[in-house]
């Protein structure tokens, strides 16, 4: 379980450092600073499914959960977005390193 959630976390990673990458390359282009928000990215890649998570969370939890939560994570910065889950899967797979005392072997 801690490997897949390892892997988990250098997916969000390598999605983080695309999504920076991208922002970076805009900005430079733009010569003023372009940060791409989650929202906006994932309306980009694939605008159906944005509108069915949506639905789904209105039909099946709470509209409120969409307003109060999601919303305002779709709104962060993409990259900001990645890379916190990336550190809030790694630090859930984390083990902390067995202490060796004098005499172990």
């Amino acid at each position: 379980m801690r490997s897949f959630v390892h892997f988990l976390s250098l997916l969000a990673l390598v999605a983080a450092v695309a999504a920076g990458t991208l922002d970076s390359i805009r900005s430079v282009s733009a010569s003023s600073v372009v940060v791409t928000s989650l929202g906006n990215a994932w309306l980009n890649l694939s605008p159906e499914s944005l509108v069915v998570a949506e639905m789904q969370a209105n039909t099946y939890i709470s509209p409120d959960i969409w307003r109060s939560f999601v919303a305002p994570v779709l709104a962060q910065p993409a990259f900001a977005v990645f890379l916190a889950l990336a550190l809030i899967l790694w630090m859930i797979g984390y083990r902390r390193p067995r202490f060796a005392g004098r005499f172990s072997a």
